[in-house]
């Protein structure tokens, strides 16, 4: 890794007008790499720092399928399962069918959820959770939520396409089932504080007082700029809802924590274990089969990869032109964050910014940390 490539990549993104960006790179629990500029509040002149927060969206879902593995290895749960044998309401499900009309379905397995192949999509509009928001509004839980999403037609049958959805938010709903508690109740006691992670927390539908989280971006098509935004997240679908799919805040040094022990063999910094190495090969195993490869190259345009347990492996580099080694994995959020993990050199990258909507981040930021990583 050449840090002086590192440094000219990053300061060359200060013309794309992002208002700030902090990186953290580890190697076997050693920080070998920092870099932090810009502005976390740059209307109030407050600058980005070590405490500064970030709605990491869909970052989320690697803590989501962290712990789902912790049950796996403990043996309250497998991926094999049917969803239904821990909500029940997914026990009857449907599916859209050509002719525009539904037919019965199933069953939905826990694999088709952290493959994204359950056929479930990421409308937070559908008729469910709006009649759950009507009859319980901000109080409505995880599990009332997920429950209402069975209520729609899935788009097709499970375990036959790729397609991005709130797959993990079921998910979320199934660890509060098996381990008792609520789903954040379950990350803080098994992966936050055995990692020494004192900075992450569900976010609310609306985050406005919280004074350490950087002021959110959006990209703006008409103007072809990045201009200021509310500080929503959209996916925290009401104020008692813990969004396994996209609902976390944190800091780049809570999520570096993370990903070294995921980089690690599970163990972190602080030498508390948190998953095996075998789990973590579990988690690198694509599960997609051709219709689903196909599928996630042309609706998010992942040429290369393959998806496990919840995050990209990237399985072709050749394929992309990039010089990083087969393995890598991770996964990234919608306000352009990303971790990238490659246990057998026990190296790990997160790269947060906070800037919604942004296509750059995905199809030439994120390919370019990876690739210098190996450069």
């Amino acid at each position: 890794m050449n840090t002086k490539l590192f440094d000219e990549y990053l300061n060359s993104l200060e013309d794309q007008g992002i208002p700030s960006i902090d990186v953290r790179i580890r190697k076997d629990h050693e920080e070998i790499y920092r870099y932090l500029k810009g502005d976390a509040d740059p209307i109030n002149g407050v600058k980005a720092g070590d405490d500064t927060k970030y709605l990491v969206f869909s970052m989320t879902k690697i803590q989501t399928m962290t712990a789902l593995m912790q049950l796996v290895e403990a043996g309250k749960i497998s991926l094999e399962d049917d969803v239904a044998k821990y909500l029940p309401a997914y026990g009857k499900l449907t599916m859209k069918t050509p002719d525009g009309g539904t037919a019965p379905c199933g069953p939905m397995l826990i694999k088709h959820l952290v493959s994204m192949q359950s056929g479930l999509n990421y409308d937070l509009e559908r008729p469910g959770i709006v009649r759950v928001l009507k009859e319980y509004g901000k109080n409505a839980t995880t599990r009332q939520i997920v429950d209402s999403f069975a209520e729609t037609p899935l788009e097709f049958a499970p375990g036959t396409h790729f397609f991005y959805s709130l797959s993990h938010d079921v998910i979320a709903a199934v660890i509060e089932v098996v381990s008792g508690m609520r789903y954040g109740e379950y990350l803080k006691k098994n992966i936050w504080e055995p990692l020494g992670m004192k900075d992450t927390s569900f976010a609310k539908p609306m985050n406005d007082n919280d004074p350490l989280l950087a002021r959110q971006y959006i990209w703006d098509d008409p103007s072809q700029k990045i201009i200021p935004m509310d500080s929503s997240c959209c996916y925290q679908l009401s104020d008692a809802y813990e969004s396994g799919g996209a609902g976390l805040m944190s800091t780049s040094r809570d999520y570096s924590l993370l990903a070294d022990a995921l980089a690690c063999g599970g163990t972190g910094s602080s030498g508390q274990r948190i998953l095996s190495p075998e789990s973590i090969n579990v988690i690198r195993t694509d599960l997609l089969g051709p219709d689903s490869h196909k599928d996630i190259e042309t609706t998010m345009g992942r040429q290369g990869y393959g998806y496990g347990v919840g995050m990209q492996i990237l399985m072709d580099p050749a394929a992309i032109g990039s010089i990083a080694k087969p393995g890598v994995f991770g996964w990234d959020g919608a306000a352009g964050a990303a971790t990238i993990m490659y246990p057998e050199e026990k190296l790990s990258l997160v790269f947060m910014i906070h800037v919604r909507n942004y296509g750059y981040s995905y199809g030439t930021i994120h390919p370019k940390v990876r690739d210098l990583l190996f450069a």
